[in-house]
């Protein structure tokens, strides 16, 4: 059921809650908050919260500073690390223009955009990911190292698992707020974890994703820990990645990605949406992979995915198909990183679906050998090409293609540019340690 003004207040009263957080995201997936006392609630439920949005990186300049937020009443939750007189709640916002405008970057505005279409074309869209991250020690000054004490992998348990107090916390901790967690394990390298919750409405699944991160590094800094979302904080050891899964539904519940007569038993129009993935996997990985870094994880031999294809029977694929069928039927786009704005990742994944569906792009054979194992020529031959190899070219492919740049709109689309530019042009005039040691000697 979804909660109203009353029910907001009657559960603040309840639980005699102080401090209320308007949450928001920015451009690069950063959540921002205006606190409140309990006593602005009222006002904060009226629309009537004012911020200054110049002050936000992306977002507007000084002569257009003040911005609303308006709260999404559905995202009311309590934060369980919060007690007595500290005792906390959220709200997720809306950014909104002074003039009832919704903003043009609101990050939650582009992913609304995309499922309002979705819905016209009679679809509600299901998501659901898998989201990886380290925990490393902090130094004595409480900053974070690349440090871990646990020697466990994969699936592994204690005592080699010394992760794994945190990681119950953790779970327990999201629990607590609403998340049905469906499995928690340690990951491939030292100091790597799994968190994965079921999928839902893509809107509430990405609201999940920006929630989670943010929990997760509280409940770390409660162990001594922190939490890392860096797609390859460690060389030589397997990077984090976010598969992310994604279903159609129409209007009675059915999964229309579901068809027993066909291959796979998957419907025309799930090939339709995996054919868009493909088409427009160069345009969006600068969304789905947003940092210089993102690119040292999508190298092959660490089973990210490098080359676009799309398999329902293995794991090298870019675009995979699980086994479950019926309502299970789905897709998993196994590029995505954690360091990801969630709610333009998902944006530009199921806009690029939708677009296979519109124009009925079908996607080259499923490949069911390992690409990984496959020689160049083989990968030529067969028409498989490879994602960007870096953040600099991913942007150029943002750039050229049209339909991305339409899904994020005028305003993040020349911000994000702006902002991964300046990333790219300073990290290549910065002498890194590799240099200096093959070098120096020179």
């Amino acid at each position: 059921m979804p909660k109203t003004r009353e029910d907001i207040l009657r559960l603040t009263k309840e639980h005699d809650i102080q401090f209320i957080r308007l949450q928001f995201t920015d451009i690069v997936g950063t959540v921002k908050n205006v606190a409140i006392p309990v006593k602005q609630l009222q006002k904060a439920l009226e629309n009537d919260i004012m911020f200054d949005g110049s002050s936000i990186e992306g977002y507007v300049r000084i002569e257009e500073s003040d911005m609303n937020l308006q709260p999404d009443l559905d995202t009311f939750t309590i934060f369980p690390w919060s007690r007595g007189e500290q005792t906390e709640a959220r709200l997720i916002c809306d950014v909104f223009y002074t003039n009832g405008r919704p903003f043009d970057g609101d990050p939650r505005r582009v992913l609304k955009t995309v499922l309002d279409e979705a819905r016209s074309m009679g679809y509600r869209v299901m998501a659901g990911p898998e989201i990886e991250f380290f925990l490393f020690h902090l130094d004595r000054y409480g900053k974070g190292t690349t440090l871990t004490h646990d020697e466990a992998g994969y699936f592994d348990m204690g005592p080699v698992d010394r992760g794994e107090s945190a990681r119950r916390d953790v779970v327990v901790t999201l629990e607590q707020m609403g998340f049905d967690v469906e499995a928690s394990h340690h990951e491939v390298a030292r100091g790597q974890h799994e968190i994965g919750f079921k999928y839902d409405d893509a809107l509430v699944s990405a609201d999940r994703i920006a929630t989670f991160k943010f929990v997760t590094k509280t409940v770390a800094r409660q162990h001594g820990l922190i939490s890392s979302f860096m797609p390859k904080p460690i060389f030589g050891e397997a990077g984090s990645g976010m598969h992310t899964h994604i279903s159609l539904v129409d209007d009675a519940g059915r999964n229309v990605f579901y068809d027993p007569k066909e291959i796979f038993q998957l419907s025309k129009t799930a090939v339709h949406f995996i054919g868009g993935l493909l088409h427009h996997a160069p345009g969006f990985t600068a969304i789905t992979n947003p940092l210089i870094n993102s690119y040292k994880r999508l190298v092959a031999g660490y089973e990210a995915p490098v080359y676009i294809s799309w398999s329902a029977q293995n794991r090298s694929a870019l675009v995979r198909v699980p086994a479950s069928r019926q309502q299970g039927t789905r897709v998993e786009l196994r590029s995505p990183d954690p360091s990801c704005n969630p709610y333009l990742a998902l944006a530009v994944i199921i806009r690029s679906g939708l677009d296979g569906i519109r124009n009925s792009i079908v996607p080259p054979e499923s490949l069911g050998q390992n690409i990984y194992n496959m020689d160049e020529q083989d990968r030529l031959d067969m028409g498989v090409k490879s994602l960007p190899q870096s953040l600099e070219e991913a942007v150029r492919c943002l750039a050229a293609d049209s339909l991305v740049r339409e899904t994020l709109g005028d305003h993040v689309f020349d911000n994000f540019m702006r902002a991964k530019l300046h990333d790219w042009q300073e990290y290549t005039v910065q002498v890194h340690p590799w240099e200096v040691t093959k070098y120096l000697g020179v």
